[in-house]
């Protein structure tokens, strides 16, 4: 009943959620994601992860550039896709955007690190601005707020994000439902 009022959805309709009887909308998705303080693309991974606690993941796994990899469109207006779906210490996921203006914050408790594929695209962190170019890297603790755009066009990013700390991690800062 909290999330129903946190989210102002319906109980019935995230009793449905839950069993996999219906799917939400990204907006939904984001109101969720930011009562339970993570990202859309958190829950999606948390989607993925076995049910089963005492399964170990995979000892390799490969994902290549043209299977089939849930993604979260219009997540902090672009998209992300993972590229790893089990149960590990870090999450690594590719970000493409166009996004032309900073948008909102986010926070997390988790470290994040940014790699630039293509550029080039602004990272503010905290207030300070750094331009990275491709081939640029940033890495940033938990705690630090961010947002990324480009003022010239598109941009793609290799993100790798610690696992959450459970739901207390990865809320966008000052964030409101939608």
């Amino acid at each position: 009943m909290q999330l129903a009022e946190r989210t102002d959805l319906s109980h019935p309709f995230l009793s449905q959620l839950e069993r996999g009887l219906a799917q939400p909308s990204l907006s939904s998705l984001r109101r969720i994601a930011v009562a339970l303080g993570t990202s859309p693309i958190e829950l999606v991974a948390a989607a993925e992860v076995t049910a089963d606690p005492t399964t170990d993941p995979p000892a390799v796994e490969v994902r290549r550039a043209g299977d089939a990899a849930p993604g979260v469109a219009g997540f902090a207006e672009g998209s992300a896709r993972l590229l790893a779906h089990s149960d590990r210490p870090f999450h690594p996921l590719e970000y493409t955007s166009d996004n032309d203006s900073p948008g909102e914050y986010y926070e997390h408790a988790e470290d994040e690190f940014l790699y630039v594929t293509s550029g080039p695209v602004v990272v503010d962190l905290d207030g300070r601005l750094e331009l990275l170019e491709t081939g640029d890297s940033v890495y940033y603790a938990g705690g630090v707020r961010h947002r990324w755009w480009s003022e010239v066009g598109g941009y793609r990013l290799f993100v790798v994000k610690e696992r959450p700390r459970g739901f207390g991690a990865g809320r966008p800062a000052g964030a409101r439902p939608s």
